[in-house]
């Protein structure tokens, strides 16, 4: 209903605007932020993540492959891939907050994925009991792990070789950037940062220089999505597919 709907909107709105996030570790400060609008999580971060569908639908869905959707939250990502996901032998939901992975593991349930897991732990650290994995995935994450440079070269090291990375997330641009990539204005910035940090949500100018340099680019945009109940304003984000590149042997 709609006034049900408004009322799941404000909740959100006030964790993100002005309920203080609290915590001794990184752990407990994404709980502190999620706890209280899990439930509503999913229908308002479909108006405001842009780009989660076009990036999970850039992966080649390996049969009987390994999936590790880092920072994988209520586990709706996996919803996007449909009947592609009993291709896959596991796929990993890997988060910090409770909340979220409640709901990913009732969503498991009612779906019947038999062949999915929801896991607490440290995308930082997480390796599959498989020891490697065909895709890692990172869908509005990277910009929630304060050691973010740590997460990704940790699913280099589970990456399988030709494996496959995908990463989707706001950013800003470098001051001057390279490669013909995409130039902010001063305001762009300097504002974005600054207002996604509020929720500690840290924006930066190097996931995009960092993805082109340790893997493989296949696909890759870069663009500006709308915020809910900020009609006029745009937020810059990117879209990213790549694959791992092969181990390089060194003769003596």
């Amino acid at each position: 209903m709609p006034f049900m709907r408004l009322l799941d909107d404000l909740r959100v709105l006030y964790h993100l605007a002005l309920k203080p996030v609290r915590g001794h570790d990184h752990a407990a400060r994404l709980e502190s932020f999620y706890s209280g609008q899990a439930e509503a999580y999913d229908r308002f971060r479909r108006r405001l993540l842009h780009g989660r569908e076009e990036m999970w639908n850039s992966v080649q869905v390996p049969d009987d492959g390994v999936w590790v959707d880092m920072g994988g939250g209520t586990g709706s990502n996996l919803e996007i891939l449909g009947d592609s996901l009993s291709r896959l032998r596991k796929v990993y939901i890997v988060d910090l907050s409770p909340s979220l992975l409640e709901i990913a593991r009732r969503r498991i349930a009612e779906r019947g994925w038999a062949n999915v897991e929801a896991v607490e732990a440290d995308a930082t650290a997480f390796r599959p009991a498989e020891g490697s994995c065909d895709v890692v995935t990172f869908s509005y994450s990277l910009t929630m792990i304060p050691e973010w440079f740590a997460a990704m070269d940790n699913a280099r090291s589970i990456l399988a070789p030709g494996g496959q990375i995908a990463a989707v997330d706001f950013y800003v641009a470098r001051k001057h950037p390279l490669g013909g990539l995409a130039q902010h204005a001063w305001s762009t910035r300097s504002f974005w940062p600054v207002w996604f940090a509020m929720d500690n949500v840290m924006l930066s100018p190097d996931h995009i220089p960092y993805l082109h340099r340790a893997f493989e680019p296949l696909h890759f945009v870069e663009r500006c999505g709308t915020i809910p109940f900020m009609p006029f304003v745009r937020a810059p984000y990117y879209i990213y597919h790549g694959r791992n590149r092969p181990a390089v042997l060194h003769s003596d």
